[in-house]
């Protein structure tokens, strides 16, 4: 028994620690080949480089009939992989110690050091390699036949190579970085602009959304209270659909053209039950409009101004007509009611279902969206126009429209 806990706590132990070892290699996987491949594109920018210098070499040797070309092209092949592996370093440090405004001064000090002594470093192993690389090269190259005496001639022809090439990769390096972290803000602040404005049109819907409740339920209450105990069933039915409909696009500040104006004949269905014979209605809409994007519950505050101030007023009743058109880049969408218009009038368009539409069309379009009001003794027409623009089409409502 001892043995068998014993061999359970030793099993236990080499999983956990082959899982440790495991989430280590999972975490330096990523890190190694984004090393390997930062160390590939400037393998391939000092590649095109150095094909710059050992070109120009090898036009001098060709021409001149030199038969030491190939000898070239290896010193510049170890000089460009040199080049590569060291720039590794030079974008470590500039990332460990990034030049910033309020320590720019101690940090290029910094880098001055740094550079120098990156010079030295980078001769030293460039004279023990071609010193290696160079042996029995023959005439020529008898300057490279010891490390000291190679280290001695790159000094003098190489150093300031090995500086100024330290000082373009730094800045190149401290652009990249400040471009990216410009991006960076750039987005927090888009994505800080779109959650503002997102809460915004959020609370206009929900300031919108008792709203049409009162307003529908106040309209079936009616029907109660005259004895219209069927009518005022059949329009709770209909108001259980409307209902339904627009809290399956309760996230959403869009829908289709075709969506809306279905919240719309539902609604009106239930206020044609409430005025019986006194309200007529006509919704026409162009077939290539009904999936235009259009602001979810848009045009519902249209509507209930038009029924509420518009046939409400009058003894005889009236109707509304609804008529969305293209026009040019712009979708407009007319509800007219022959009504009084006088609420309207009075008012100027500010009560709040109007103001509240208002005010989502400005933080949804801008200067593109725009809300027209027009009234008369004969009635009001209202006027919504807004950027066309094609929205996927949303699931079709299996709502009964009996």
């Amino acid at each position: 028994m001892p043995c068998f806990i014993g061999g359970a706590h030793v099993s236990t132990l080499s999983r956990e620690a082959f899982q440790g070892l495991a989430a280590t290699t999972s975490r330096i996987q990523p890190r190694f080949l984004q090393v390997l491949r930062t160390f590939a594109i400037w393998l391939a920018a000092w590649t095109f480089v150095g094909l710059i210098f050992v070109g120009q070499n090898a036009t001098q040797k060709f021409f001149m009939g030199d038969p030491t070309l190939w000898k070239e092209v290896g010193f510049w092949s170890m000089r460009v992989v040199l080049s590569a592996a060291l720039t590794l370093v030079i974008l470590w440090l500039g990332t460990r110690f990034p030049i910033e405004k309020r320590v720019w001064a101690r940090r290029i000090s910094l880098h001055i050091l740094f550079s120098l002594c990156f010079g030295v470093v980078r001769t030293g192993l460039e004279a023990v390699v071609f010193s290696h690389l160079s042996a029995g090269w023959g005439p020529g190259y008898e300057w490279a036949e010891s490390v000291s005496n190679a280290f001695k001639v790159l000094m003098i022809f190489a150093f300031h190579q090995a500086f100024i090439g330290y000082w373009f990769i730094l800045i190149i390096h401290t652009a990249v970085r400040y471009h990216e972290k410009s991006l960076r803000l750039e987005l927090n602040a888009s994505e800080l602009r779109a959650q503002v404005t997102q809460a915004q049109l959020g609370a206009l819907k929900m300031q919108l959304q008792p709203h049409f409740l009162f307003n529908t339920l106040n309209a079936i209450m009616g029907m109660m209270r005259g004895g219209e105990v069927k009518q005022a069933e059949h329009a709770l039915s209909r108001f259980s659909d409307l209902l339904r409909a627009v809290l399956d696009d309760m996230d959403t500040q869009e829908v289709t053209l075709e969506r809306e104006l279905t919240y719309v004949r539902l609604y009106l269905s239930i206020e044609q039950m409430r005025f019986a014979d006194r309200l007529t209605v006509r919704i026409e809409a162009d077939p290539d409009v009904l999936d235009a994007a259009v602001p979810h519950m848009g045009l519902q505050p249209v509507v209930e101004n038009a029924v509420r101030h518009g046939i409400g007023c009058r003894v005889g009743g009236g109707s509304i007509e609804v008529r969305a058109t293209r026009v040019g880049s712009r979708l407009h969408i007319r509800v007219q009611d022959a009504g009084s218009g006088a609420r309207v009038r009075t008012t100027g368009g500010r009560g709040m279902g109007l103001s509240n539409l208002r005010a989502r069309l400005k933080q949804l379009h801008g200067g593109d969206g725009d809300l027209r009001i027009e009234c008369s003794e004969n009635g009001a027409v209202v006027e919504v126009i807004v950027p066309y623009r094609r929205l996927a089409a949303a699931a079709n409502l299996t709502m009964s429209m009996e």
